[in-house]
């Protein structure tokens, strides 16, 4: 069993991104700016941004963040990302979700403008991603597609069972995993909530993608031996530790790893992937505008 190491690859990728931007540096040319609005007090989202920020130090990128506070209106929101838009100085830029009830999320996403969609979620990149065409790919996604790629996981003529039907995770995984090329080409089925007789499908996966949020909801019954386990899942469960919490995955880790050949774990495994994945969707914006500026 091999483990899929999200922290180990992420970090080889922030240093190739760093090379990359120390090259651009030293031509005195301009480094790529990625921007991050937050419109509230939510705990984890503010952990969640500072860790972006933290990374685009890293890998010297420059980075704004942008915090508006909890009764912001749509119209201030909105106002916001046209002033975005229309900042060449920043290249792409992600909003913090969730949003507070009085905005609508869908509105605010359509007003980013697609070529600093960095996040991925536009439907002119979700739809140019669905056609096989070059474009953002949510970050998520991306970074299992890097750990796939890798590790030299063969996906070509495999069954690839998704678990969940998300926008952000588990729909474009169905898609992405069914298209032509590496990693891909694989016969895929999406589950979901409504799906009847789970472990039925799943005991015939080559592989499975999991992104439901249910705590060890795959269990090693319901797997077959040498299957590839990617746990998109990351739950805190009460417990009597000093934190009161341990973090775990969709996948009962102990016992479906016994029978798998590469698992991801939990933490450590996509998460840290998620990060490396914006800051590449940053460099790409930034060389995309560059060109386009010539």
């Amino acid at each position: 069993m091999t483990i899929l190491d999200g922290k180990k690859v992420s970090n080889d990728i922030k240093n190739e991104i760093k090379a990359e931007v120390d090259k651009m540096k030293a031509n005195d040319e301009k480094v790529p700016h990625l921007a991050a609005v937050i419109v509230g007090n939510d705990g984890a989202s503010l952990t969640y941004v500072g860790s972006k920020v933290r990374a685009c130090e890293r890998v010297g990128f420059e980075s704004t963040m942008v915090r508006m506070s909890n009764t912001t209106s749509e119209v201030e929101l909105l106002d916001k990302i046209e002033e975005l838009n229309n900042n060449d100085a920043i290249d792409g830029f992600i909003i913090q979700l969730p949003l507070p009830p009085q905005i609508n999320t869908q509105k605010v996403l359509m007003a980013v403008n697609p070529d600093k969609d960095v996040d991925g979620f536009h439907p002119m990149n979700f739809g140019k991603m669905a056609l096989d065409m070059s474009t953002f790919i949510p970050a998520t996604p991306f970074g299992i597609l890097e750990l796939l790629d890798r590790y030299g996981v063969e996906t070509k003529g495999k069954h690839t069972v998704v678990i969940g039907r998300s926008h952000i995770v588990g729909r474009p995984m169905s898609i992405l995993m069914g298209r032509k090329g590496f990693p891909g080409n694989s016969t895929v089925t999406l589950t979901h909530s409504h799906t009847k007789n789970i472990t039925q499908i799943t005991s015939q996966a080559d592989i499975i993608i999991s992104a439901l949020g249910i705590p060890k909801f795959l269990k090693a019954e319901m797997v077959k031996d040498d299957v590839v386990i990617v746990d998109v899942g990351i739950t805190r469960v009460p417990d009597d530790s000093d934190k009161g919490y341990y973090i775990t995955g969709d996948v009962d880790f102990e016992t479906v790893s016994k029978k798998a050949s590469f698992i991801t774990p939990v933490p450590g495994g996509v998460g840290p992937m998620t990060i490396a994945m914006l800051l590449k969707n940053t460099l790409i914006a930034r060389d995309q505008h560059r060109k386009a500026n010539k």
